[in-house]
């Protein structure tokens, strides 16, 4: 992705300027077309970062801030406060620095005379597409105050759903990492010692600890070859992932693997109908919608099945048909979305369906840490276990060494 500043007319006739980011120069023309602008330039920017000689630099900003952001404007505007006042009394109570500067700076375009949601686009590390389209539609319908309240109620969900995840993947990550330190230090510090002990007494060593002490020997011998290797192919693996092909594989991977891939299918599901449910809500063009969907999808599977569904909808079919052709979304969320175009509720039952599966991820957490933690003890269990009874299995013939 990459970030660009552009400059068109909309149908009024005013200059419109903002910055968005897309895949290349086309796919952002071909979106600010479907925005009804007539375009006038296009520059693609380059992004810099804060250094101590004074360059600029934007980092992300975490969603419980733009929770709190969104909610805290919401009740403001709703309190009869005009928008400028309520953005400088906001940037009074901010204590992140990085994000002070930014809604400063979004109080200082909209004093100039930008709109809200353009002054937003300008920060697209802090806000993303979805934000700054729900807050356009937002000033146009002259619902401001209730869109920024949904925004709050969507990004406090969305946060919840990544914290649930990375719950059941933190224990799991660190418990194996340590297993694997404390491994590694038996085998390079540990079993070396035993080994100088085991040839003063002499004689033949069992099988397991001769297995043992040559891998350990192996491993003393090649550690800086192991540890270059796994530099390499992670930074080759990163270039690879980070190209459109290896995203998608690797978002693939993801979908299908074992234990974790039920938990990431349903994140995926109950993201996808939460953001189109909040932006149908909220007065957002279906077509406009699904392209925000898509980009925030954080899967490129989803993305593509996305892709399919508005080129299904240009073509005239329903949003059901090409979800159900491209084998992503389970059957029950199809059928589901088919009876809401079919009554004409469809925010309604893509509401129901995320709720749905948001209890789906809470209880695959719980059924995913009840059965890793045995697995994890198990693993414990083998492999330093067996270290230990390899290293103390000579001593139980140390009178016979001896002798």
């Amino acid at each position: 992705m990459a970030l660009y500043r552009y400059t068109a007319k909309d149908k009024t006739g005013k200059n419109v300027t903002g910055t968005s980011e897309a895949i290349d120069q086309r796919a952002l023309i071909d979106h600010l077309r479907r925005e009804s602008l007539v375009i006038l330039s296009i520059v693609e920017e380059k992004e810099k970062k804060k250094t101590s000689f004074g360059f600029k630099f934007e980092s992300r900003v975490k969603l419980g801030e733009l929770v709190l952001f969104s909610r805290q404007l919401a009740t403001l505007i709703d309190s009869g406060i005009p928008l400028v006042q309520g953005l400088e009394i906001l940037t009074e109570q901010i204590e992140n620095k990085n994000f002070k500067t930014i809604v400063a700076e979004v109080k200082r375009d909209i004093s100039a005379g930008s709109a809200f949601y353009d002054a937003l686009s300008k920060h697209p590390k802090a806000f993303s597409t979805l934000f700054v389209q729900m807050v356009k539609a937002g000033e146009s319908s002259g619902a401001l105050d209730s869109i920024m309240d949904r925004l709050a109620g969507y990004l406090e969900k969305t946060d919840h759903l990544v914290r649930k995840v990375r719950s059941a993947m933190v224990y799991p990550a660190v418990v194996t990492t340590m297993a694997i330190l404390i491994t590694l230090v038996l085998m390079i510090k540990v079993v070396p010692v035993f080994k100088s002990m085991f040839q003063d007494f002499g004689g033949t060593l069992p099988l397991p600890t001769q297995i043992l002490v040559t891998i350990s020997d192996i491993l003393i011998q090649t550690f800086f070859f192991w540890v270059a290797g796994i530099i390499i192919a992670v930074f080759m693996l990163k270039r690879y992932f980070s190209t459109e092909k290896g995203s998608l594989a690797l978002d693939m991977f993801k979908l299908r693997m074992p234990v974790f891939g039920v938990l990431f299918r349903k994140v995926a599901v109950s993201k996808f109908s939460r953001t189109l449910a909040t932006l149908v809500k909220s007065g957002v063009p279906i077509l406009s919608a699904l392209e925000i969907v898509g980009k925030t999808a954080g899967n490129k599977v989803i993305e593509k099945a996305v892709e399919k569904v508005k080129i299904g909808i240009r073509e005239g079919e329903t949003i059901s048909a090409p979800l159900q052709k491209s084998g992503v979304f389970p059957p029950l969320v199809v059928r589901m979305m088919a009876v809401g175009e079919q009554t004409g509720e469809l925010e309604k039952m893509l509401t129901k369906i995320a709720d749905f599966y948001d209890d789906q991820v809470d209880a695959a957490v719980s059924g995913l840490t009840s059965l890793i933690e045995p697995l994890v003890i198990a693993f414990l269990g083998i492999v330093i276990g067996g270290i230990v009874i390899c290293m103390f299995l000579p001593i139980f013939k140390i009178s016979t060494l001896i002798q």
